[in-house]
């Protein structure tokens, strides 16, 4: 089966010191790059150029979804690929893969995402998720809100489609954006915040909104600003007859947690593992919450739990760990609590097994030698 085509669609603006690398890890594979330049002053139109990419110039007007669209409206492959400069996919060695393009009869497919979130690239200091960047041309589909865009599909699909439309494709996709130094240099949280307070302001405004508001609180360690807005996003969507997407709870016992409100934490994280039964970092945030309250035998549980469930990447932005290593190393400081060092060896060196960066696990286990050495 031939190998579909398919159109790399991008903005982009003084992204050179990512860009080469983005572009490297597409161009066997994609059929047309379309950037859409907004504005560069540096090397980035020279970059894309070398590529063989198609640029096209753009007045930058404050809305990401409008400048996403103008470069859909030049792609002319079958299907629509999106990125950002600061992603670059994982090598791609199999390429009879992306015949699976043409015998998907989804419209739109996930790829997994994995978000780091540490000073240096570290698959085991990042958020992993299954996150949609293929689409096929000519449907109909498009972006919509001036930041943080997404694809209009209630508007295109039933919504008693949507299930049947979506799937995956095994494809590692790697983004550097959120790493501290990269948010630091480009002024994120400023650029950001200007543009969602603009949004919010507009009457037709969505729930999404004052959940982006908190993330960006949040990254700033603006915790009771980060609480107000993710408490008033979960009741925005519960008053749009909407269930609240389950990365809204996550936010919002990480900012608990990060405020050292442990009380405030429990029982309500319950109620939101009700909602999201099979997602391990709520399991193993409630284990946390149980460990600092002393209530070690009912963590051990709850931690041996998260292993169970494990980590898939799905709908659920996870934690890499929480369903292993981490969950270990916490099921090694319940043993210690409990007085029980063997066990709690043995725990530290499972998670050093499965991350053998995990220093956390590696100072548990020499702080025991030692003390056992005196």
């Amino acid at each position: 089966m031939n190998q579909p085509t398919i159109s790399l669609c991008m903005i982009v603006k003084d992204e050179e010191a990512q860009l080469a690398s983005c572009l490297q890890s597409v161009k066997d594979w994609v059929t047309e790059m379309i950037i859409v330049d907004t504005g560069s002053t540096d090397r980035t139109k020279e970059i894309c150029e070398s590529f063989g990419a198609k640029v096209f110039d753009y007045t930058w007007n404050n809305h990401f979804a409008e400048a996403r669209n103008f470069g859909l409206a030049q792609a002319k492959g079958d299907w629509i690929l999106y990125l950002d400069a600061d992603e670059e996919f994982e090598p791609l060695h199999d390429f009879a893969l992306l015949t699976q393009l043409n015998q998907e009869q989804a419209a739109i497919l996930t790829v997994h995402l994995i978000n780091y979130i540490g000073d240096h690239p570290n698959e085991d200091e990042a958020f992993h998720i299954a996150h949609p960047r293929f689409f096929r041309n000519h449907l109909g589909l498009r972006f919509q809100y001036p930041i943080h865009e997404t694809l209009n599909v209630e508007e295109i699909f039933p919504k008693e489609q949507l299930s049947d439309l979506m799937g995956h494709i095994p494809l590692k996709l790697l983004h550097r954006g959120y790493m501290p130094a990269i948010t630091a240099h480009k002024k994120k949280y400023q650029r950001n915040m200007a543009l969602l307070n603009q949004e919010a302001n507009q009457a037709s405004s969505n729930p999404w909104v004052e959940y982006h508001i908190a993330s960006e609180y949040y990254r700033v360690q603006q915790y009771d600003k980060a609480f107000e807005y993710v408490n008033l996003s979960i009741v925005r969507f519960i008053q749009s007859g909407l269930m609240p997407p389950s990365l809204l709870y996550k936010l919002k016992y990480a900012i608990l947690f990060s405020t050292g409100s442990i009380d405030g934490a429990w029982p309500g994280i319950d109620k939101a593992i009700a909602l999201y039964p099979d997602y391990v970092d709520l399991h193993f945030y409630k284990g946390v919450i149980f460990y600092l309250k002393k209530w070690t035998s009912s963590a051990l549980d709850v931690f041996y739990h998260c292993l169970s469930i494990g980590e898939s990447t799905g709908q659920h932005l996870t934690l890499k760990g929480a369903g292993s290593f981490h969950a270990w190393y916490y099921i090694g400081l319940c043993w210690e609590s409990l007085e029980n060092n063997q066990k709690a060896v043995q725990a530290y060196q499972t998670a050093l097994e499965l991350s053998p960066t995990y220093t956390l696990a590696a100072e548990a286990i020499q702080l025991i030698q030692k003390k056992q050495s005196l």
